[in-house]
């Protein structure tokens, strides 16, 4: 090659020269042009990635409402309103099969207050023809008698003592307060109860319990005169809710859960804590871990049965049981919303095996050891099934969550004792949830105060299947506020 070149002449080797500046000229008009496509390239798939990620976020804010309002529908709508009326409903009554339960009648009563003949009528009233005695049969009839109110009038003694000179009043047994002069008409403790039961505990508004005690009772007593009669039963109830407090944080098993409130128009938590026979309700402004703690105490050591709020689980000293039945619900819903086919049915079908082993054991078909052994199997199986939840960001939230929670959710299988739900906080927190939709909530900080106390009353009352008359009636008529709810055999 070399020599060629050096045989060449001037003309071929201009020639030769040209055509490579050509074809360097061609290579680097044809390098721009690539560069100019990769330029392209790049700013497309950056764009490309925008959208993706912009499509990714969206996706997750769309989950997340739709977590939120399927939340909302728990808490709020009935269960016949919630969407859609279905295309094909379950007829209404009894289920068919094993769930068709017992069929029963009211019983006769134990006995009979007044006796009533129905005699035949003189002539048939079909045709009008005679009519001849059969036989005859009884029919029973329980009513509500007619009530009228009860006026007392207390003469009270009022004198000095000849020692201090200070002024000594009498009292009665059944009067609910010393005041005299312009507050001496009070309203006895049987219709404060009834107030407080239809107030607190079913939720009917104070207006509408006004309008009950007038057109039904002959009581006249203003929707206001009710309110400062629910205010002096919850003074009055301070040391047994004090009592009902301290009995809960000493208990070896409790369920909290809590739910939105409203006092005078501002957001603030109904908390509940319930133990097989005490309750007690606390409004609190937060839904934070200081509020749990003033709820059950910082050094609770108990057995702590509640749902995933991470509130919860600043309770190092005790032992945790989370909410199996919250778990299966998100299941659930990861299978209905998310098309989850895969890691939710398994860890569903984990926990209700759970549950299977728990209902054999009670049912003495299985021995402590043998459930012992069935809780290491699912507790193993658990953890591997949040260690591969899969490419789905719902399914591995999901996994996330169940991480944290997996060393309490199968609690249940060490002790019998202990419920695998919080079902017990969720049914003491229905009547709240029932007060909350008629009133909204408590205007002031002192109507709060009177509907943590006697909420708390009336719920340990029928908890323990006391008469709410006579527990009502002995803090009512005492002369200072006392504790009349004995401590629950069930604290520690």
């Amino acid at each position: 090659m070399r020599a060629r070149w050096r045989t060449a002449s001037r003309e071929e080797l201009i020639a030769e020269l040209e055509r490579q500046q050509q074809e360097i000229a061609r290579q680097q008009h044809e390098i721009e042009r690539l560069r100019r496509d990769q330029e392209r390239a790049g700013k497309a798939r950056n764009r490309y990635r925008r959208e993706r990620d912009a499509l990714r976020k969206k996706i997750e804010r769309l989950e997340d409402d739709l977590d939120a309002a399927r939340r909302a529908a728990h808490r709020q709508a009935a269960p016949f309103s919630r969407g859609a009326p279905k295309r094909r409903p379950r007829r209404p009554g009894r289920r068919t099969g094993l769930a068709h339960g017992r069929h029963a009648h009211r019983p006769v009563p134990p006995h009979i207050d007044e006796t009533h003949a129905a005699p035949l009528p003189p002539a048939c009233p079909h045709c009008g023809g005679p009519v001849r005695l059969t036989r005859q049969a009884r029919q029973y009839q329980e009513d509500l008698p007619r009530i009228q109110p009860v006026v007392r009038a207390f003469t009270i003694a009022i004198g000095a003592c000849t020692a201090c000179h200070r002024r000594i009043q009498g009292r009665h047994p059944l009067q609910t307060s010393d005041a005299l002069g312009a507050a001496a008409a009070q309203v006895g403790p049987a219709a404060v109860t009834i107030a407080a039961v239809l107030h607190k505990q079913l939720g009917l508004p104070l207006g509408k319990i006004s309008a009950l005690f007038r057109e039904r009772f002959g009581l006249h007593v203003t929707a206001g005169g009710l309110v400062h009669a629910l205010h002096r039963a919850a003074r009055q109830a301070g040391p047994t809710y004090a009592q009902l407090c301290e009995t809960v944080r000493g208990s070896p098993v409790v369920s909290p859960d809590e739910t939105g409130w409203k006092v005078g128009g501002h957001s603030q938590w109904l908390w509940a804590a319930v133990t097989p026979d005490t309750t007690i309700y606390a409004i609190q402004p937060g839904r934070g871990s200081e509020e749990a703690a003033r709820l059950l105490g910082p050094d609770f050591a108990g057995v702590l049965v509640r749902d995933g709020w991470v509130a919860y689980r600043q309770f190092d000293r005790a032992v945790h049981q989370t909410c199996v039945a919250h778990l299966l619900r998100r299941c659930r819903d990861l299978v209905r919303d998310h098309r989850d086919h895969r890691f939710a049915p398994a860890v569903a079908a984990l926990l209700r095996r759970g549950l299977r082993v728990r209902d054999r054991w009670h049912a003495g078909a299985l021995s402590p050891h043998g459930v012992a052994v069935a809780r290491g199997h699912l507790f193993n199986q658990l953890n591997t099934l949040i260690d591969h939840p899969g490419p789905a960001r719902v399914a591995q939230t999901c996994a996330a969550h169940l991480a944290i929670e997996c060393p309490a959710a199968f609690t249940f299988l060490l002790d019998p004792t202990i419920d695998a739900t919080n079902w017990r906080a969720e049914q003491a927190l229905r009547p709240a949830v029932v007060t909350r939709k008629v009133s909204g909530g408590n205007r002031t900080a002192r109507g709060a105060h009177t509907q943590e106390v006697l909420a708390s009353v009336l719920r340990t009352v029928h908890q323990r299947h006391l008469d709410a008359g006579s527990v009502f009636h002995a803090l009512l008529c005492a002369p200072t506020p006392v504790d009349v709810l004995a401590p629950s055999p069930s604290a520690r």
